[in-house]
């Protein structure tokens, strides 16, 4: 069977999808159960140009159709229920103008 796999580099970023707060990325600095600390976090308001956050973190988004916010230091989310690796060259950086 073949192996249709990209080739998937981490970037060190990582998205975090919460039960409640929403979808946020950034750098992955703690875990504690469902408790993640990110730095150089951002939220994710709404992306376009791809179907699922999976897809997200492996291919990017329309960044002209898509919402990203601000950067802040650092963000404690509670009720993580999916970690998932952004692959190295995607684009996620705010954008708020």
């Amino acid at each position: 069977m073949a192996n249709n796999q990209p080739n998937f580099e981490p970037s060190g970023e990582v998205i975090i999808r919460t039960n409640r707060a929403g979808v946020h990325i950034g750098n992955l600095i703690a875990r504690n159960g469902q408790e993640i600390i990110l730095g150089n976090a951002r939220r994710l308001y709404s992306w376009s140009g791809a179907f699922t956050l999976t897809a997200v973190a492996a291919n990017g988004v329309d960044r002209s159709n898509s919402r990203i916010s601000i950067a802040i230091p650092k963000i404690t989310l509670l009720e993580a229920i999916e970690i998932i690796p952004v692959a190295k060259g995607v684009d996620l950086t705010s954008t708020e103008r």
